[in-house]
């Protein structure tokens, strides 16, 4: 990532707005999938709504985003104080390693990186991806990208439409994310 998308991203955080802490737009109404306890990777987090919400639930929670800004703006919201803030540039890889019992990754794009999130899973671990879709550019992704790229985990959801693309899926009991 360019120092101009670091910038551009700290100047859409600086504006000071934080929505309520919230699941990812694929697990709403899926809430009971997540388990009680364990370990959270929160990929690309911004201000932190969902890595919040992990860890008010339970979950120790590693949240990773390249933007300062973004991040000291969920380091300082109720409940920030439970999560592992880490600043990091995406494009060089994953800067955690699992395993994890949770992965989300909402609203950012980066096919490079959907190895390193299957491999970051613990055993029936849960993964939880939310991208824009459609034509259009870098950032969307194309019909059937997410199963493509999970579909050898147990996919319990999976839906492309408005725009966007989700999945939900569970690594085997007895597998690393592979």
């Amino acid at each position: 990532m360019s120092a101009s998308d670091r910038e551009r991203w700290d100047a859409r955080f600086a504006d000071g707005r934080l929505a309520e802490p919230a699941p990812p737009d694929a697990l709403v109404g899926r809430e009971h999938l997540l388990p009680a306890a364990g370990r959270a990777l929160d990929v690309a987090c911004g201000r932190g709504e969902v890595a919040v919400w992990l860890a008010a639930r339970g979950l120790a929670v590693d949240a990773v985003d390249v933007s300062p800004v973004g991040l000291a703006a969920g380091r300082a919201r109720p409940g920030g104080e439970a999560v592992r803030w880490i600043e990091a540039d995406l494009a060089e890889g994953l800067p955690v390693a699992g395993p994890y019992d949770v992965v989300v990754c909402q609203r950012f794009r980066d096919p490079r990186l959907y190895p390193a999130l299957t491999a970051a899973l613990a055993p029936g671990g849960l993964l939880v991806v939310t991208v824009l879709s459609g034509s259009g550019g870098p950032f969307r992704a194309p019909p059937g990208e997410l199963l493509a790229a999970f579909g050898h985990l147990a996919v319990l959801h999976q839906e492309e439409s408005g725009g966007r693309a989700s999945l939900v899926a569970r690594a085997a009991a007895g597998d690393h994310g592979r």
